[in-house]
């Protein structure tokens, strides 16, 4: 049972991030390369996530955050930069 869930996250992430990847090369506009690229970057501490649970350590936390943290501050920043473009 814990293999056949297993087997379920991975496909469910692969999916999610090839379907990210798409939106970034075929997105008309920043905004939806941002809005893809910020969907890839959840999608991977979604499973460096999965990874420690499921392994049980947290050796892995510092890198979860930094992520999240790069995820932030790029998506705002590039949010600021296409905001300055449309004015």
């Amino acid at each position: 049972m814990t293999a056949l869930l297993a087997l379920a996250l991975t496909v469910l992430l692969s999916v999610t991030a090839l379907l990210a990847l798409a939106r970034i090369y075929r997105g008309p506009s920043l905004l939806d390369r941002v809005v893809a690229a910020d969907l890839l970057l959840s999608t991977m501490l979604g499973a460096v996530g999965a990874e420690a649970a499921v392994n049980g350590h947290a050796t892995t936390l510092p890198v979860l955050v930094v992520l999240s943290l790069l995820g932030f501050v790029g998506s705002v920043s590039l949010v600021r930069f296409a905001v300055r473009e449309e004015v």
